[in-house]
């Protein structure tokens, strides 16, 4: 057997999951005016699986810890010029922020304006593109800056030289039913149509994940993260150090 016919399942997920985004899109009340882009979340996953889903079209990649990302970018450098880009979705502390603002193209998970401070002044180059994490359902456990303050922030965090703000990022209390979490979806939507309104430079709305991106994207999303849907199931998580990312 090959090593393409091996990674083959990652090609037809990715087909299936384009597929699928396309109906919820089609299914929506109002279209989407600026689509929906499909970031594939590749934590734990090899750089073979990553380079997989490239030949299979992707491009677009996300990681949630800052060396364990790095070290995959160098192994993939070879695709740099060729359309890949990466996305830092993971908690973010100070001590990371130069990692990721050398290595990474956008950065989902700014929740705090020391964050964005330290990424703004370790950035080189093309401005990083940015996204405010808002903890939309309010868990102690999630990482995001209120939902009455992730307009101020943004606002903030705009006026920083190397920085562009996109958007909004959530990631949702985990619950089964489709109401709760077409309730979550539908607030995060609102801040960020009042961030619209307010005069902000939004453009992208990230919400959704494997379990739940079609309700997302009916509720607005205009990026969804998924990984499971393409990848198949994560292998237990490994015991880590005290890395915040």
């Amino acid at each position: 057997m090959t090593g393409r016919s091996i990674m083959s399942p990652i090609r037809a997920n990715l087909q299936q999951a384009r597929h699928a985004i396309d109906a919820a899109i089609a299914g929506c009340a109002a279209p989407h005016r600026h689509g929906v882009t499909l970031v594939a979340v590749s934590k734990s996953q090899p750089p073979a699986a990553v380079r997989a889903a490239f030949d299979a079209g992707q491009r677009r990649f996300a990681e949630n810890y800052a060396q364990e990302g790095v070290a995959k970018i160098a192994a993939l450098a070879d695709l740099a010029q060729q359309g890949l880009e990466w996305h830092f979705i993971g908690p973010l502390q100070s001590n990371k922020a130069g990692l990721v603002a050398t290595h990474f193209d956008w950065v989902q998970s700014v929740d705090r304006l020391k964050i964005a401070q330290a990424l703004s002044a370790r950035r080189r180059g093309a401005p990083l593109n940015v996204l405010i994490e808002v903890n939309i359902s309010g868990e102690a456990s999630k990482a995001g800056v209120a939902p009455g303050e992730a307009l101020a922030l943004a606002a903030q965090v705009a006026r920083l030289p190397q920085l562009r703000v996109r958007g909004l990022m959530a990631i949702i209390e985990n619950v089964a039913d489709e109401a709760g979490q077409r309730r979550q979806f539908a607030a995060l939507r609102q801040l960020y149509e009042q961030g619209c309104a307010q005069g902000m430079a939004f453009d992208t709305l990230s919400m959704g994940m494997s379990g739940d991106f079609r309700v997302a994207i009916e509720e607005g999303a205009t990026l969804v993260r998924l990984g499971t849907a393409i990848f198949g199931a994560r292998a237990p998580k490994p015991t880590r150090t005290a890395e915040a990312a």
